[in-house]
């Protein structure tokens, strides 16, 4: 299926690569060469033959418990409130299970049987301009219905909802005007990444199952990062535990999902996960395969890691993906800080739903600031490698996957424990310079917020901030770029705490800070980039505080569109 507003030419290319990619791989398989089981291999080839015979009996054993559970979680008073979360969890799974004998021609020949002659066919007979004017259409009755079609909540006002929206238009002509190339925009992924996100906010804001469905992602992401409490309080005790000291609560929970995260790539439920993300973008924002893998990844494993899940065509990219890549990472956050978010006070809802929503935006935008301008070694395909798995030292099983995991999580959580203290200690050092100097001319207290927020204040107003507090929403974000988000998200708990911000403000400040584009980051995408993909160092170095900016205003054109629907 290709993109809906994709041109003849584009499909023609597409399908000629597929099929070129085809025959090549058919005749890789014809030439590839005998290969001899070791001992070890034969034993794991007998195990996998007494696994085939026993996995209908396995698999079909453990769809009846699900099943089983779903009818009792039903039934039960206690858990028949949470119906529409545990209906989706348990029959996504049946399905999963069923799928692995059925074949899925039974659902794709009934659907393609349906959508090329009613669909497909009598769209593409329109010409590419038709189709392009009845997306911008689209969107803008999208746009326009969400600030204006819902009823006022909470004091707020149209003013305040229109306001965004102006903001919005603001954003894709700033896009456009900064574009390398203005003729080569992709304008389909920019319109489809638009609607995603606005289709994205709305469902999450505006209706009942879907704020469930990602309140119960975010709670249940919640909880099994505060797992990591029983190992933490085996070297301190709950007491200490409970004052949630970034060193002992919150790296430790980095430390654990990491170890957990490379149990699932050992036994490839991630690429799976992925995979599935990935083939969603890929088909309808017509990226290449790498980009749409990277942008899908980058919520889950973070900036540098899903990277490594294309690990053999990093150093094949072109520029226009490199860009998409690092813009994804800096617009993203990672599941494994997840919880330090949680533990500022951060709604766990809020920041679920605003990495998904900057997955279609990181794209869109990245495409408008650096359109594709050469052909991509994975245009029409989607490949994952196994990640980061050590390939010198290979884990012999899932336990063995996660030590290594969790050695690795040790190196990330020092990581992020040096570049904290060193960043927030060198804007301390700035600060410090700049009140001394500012002291002479009578200003008491210049800092590098305090200028950025002045600088940021056109932006913070067309996010649809309240008037009285845009200065002081400026500085978060100015604190974000420059030290990090923890930091700023600790400034943002302390003025709601002391009730120093409104709702609507915290609200829209909690989604903009959603993201590590910040300069400490910068270095980390270099430095990874960098090392994955050797002969791109001076253009990875080059188009970096582009993609750090892209990746910047990405987290606030997300809080801007939250912002025309509260």
């Amino acid at each position: 299926m290709a993109s809906t507003f994709e041109s003849p030419n584009a499909v023609r290319r597409t399908a000629s690569a597929s099929s070129s990619s085809l025959k090549e791989k058919e005749k890789a398989d014809v030439t590839e060469p005998a290969v001899f089981l070791s001992t070890d291999e034969e034993e794991n080839g007998k195990s996998s033959g007494k696994y085939e015979v026993y996995r209908p009996y396995i698999l079909g054993a453990t769809a009846l418990v699900i099943l089983g559970w779903w009818i009792s979680a039903t039934v039960l008073e206690a858990t028949r409130h949470r119906w529409i979360v545990q209906t989706l969890f348990a029959w996504f799974f049946i399905l999963v299970i069923a799928f692995r004998f059925i074949p899925n021609t039974v659902v794709t020949k009934p659907v393609e049987a349906f959508w090329a002659p009613c669909v497909s066919k009598p769209w593409f007979a329109l010409n590419y301009r038709a189709r392009l004017a009845f997306g911008w259409l689209c969107l803008l009755a999208l746009v326009f219905g969400s600030a204006f079609g819902f009823k006022l909540t909470n004091g707020a006002t149209y003013s305040d909802r229109g306001i965004p929206l102006v903001g919005l238009f603001l954003f894709q002509f700033g896009f456009w005007a900064s574009s390398k190339k203005h003729s080569a925009v992709p304008w389909p992924t920019v319109i489809v990444g638009l609607i995603l996100q606005q289709a994205i906010a709305l469902f999450v804001l505006k209706s009942g199952a879907g704020f469930s469905i990602f309140k119960w992602i975010a709670t249940l992401a919640g909880d099994f990062l505060g797992r990591s409490q029983a190992g933490a309080q085996f070297f301190f005790d709950e007491e200490t535990y409970n004052k949630h000291w970034f060193f002992i609560g919150t790296l430790g929970s980095i430390i654990f999902f990491i170890a957990f995260v490379q149990m699932l790539y050992y036994l490839g439920v991630m690429q799976w996960v992925i995979a599935k993300f990935a083939w969603f973008f890929f088909k309808l924002m017509n990226v290449s395969g790498a980009e749409a893998v990277v942008a899908a990844a980058s919520p889950f494993v973070g900036q540098g890691e899903s990277a490594c899940l294309v690990r053999p065509y990093v150093d094949l990219m072109t520029e226009s993906e490199l860009h998409v890549t690092m813009t994804s990472g800096f617009s993203t956050i990672a599941g494994s800080v997840l919880v330090a978010y949680m533990n500022l006070g951060v709604p766990a809802t809020t920041l679920v739903t605003s990495s998904v929503m900057s997955i279609p935006a990181s794209l869109s935008i990245s495409k408008m600031r650096s359109p594709e301008l050469e052909e991509p070694l994975t245009r029409g395909n989607v490949t994952i490698d196994r990640g980061a798995e050590d390939t010198k030292n290979p884990p012999a099983n899932a336990i063995h996957a996660f030590s290594q995991g969790a050695l690795f999580g040790l190196i990330v959580a020092g990581q992020i424990l040096t570049n904290v203290l060193t960043v927030l200690s060198l804007v301390a050092t700035v600060n410090g310079l700049l009140t001394w100097v500012g002291r002479g001319f009578g200003i008491g207290n210049l800092t590098l917020e305090l200028i950025l927020g002045y600088v940021f204040y056109p932006i913070t107003f067309f996010l649809g901030v309240p008037r009285s507090e845009i200065l002081k929403v400026g500085q978060l974000f100015a604190k974000k770029l420059i030290a990090n988000e923890f930091s700023a998200y600790e400034d943002l708990k302390k003025l709601n705490d002391a009730g120093n911000i409104s709702a609507r403000a915290y609200t829209i400040a909690s989604y903009g800070l959603c993201g590590f584009a910040n300069l400490g980051s910068l270095g980390i995408q270099i430095g990874v980039l960098g090392a994955l993909a050797p002969s791109k160092g001076r253009v990875i170095a080059r188009i970096a505080f582009s993609a750090m900016v892209c990746g910047f205003l990405c987290t606030l054109q997300t809080a801007g569109i939250v912002a025309m629907l509260i």
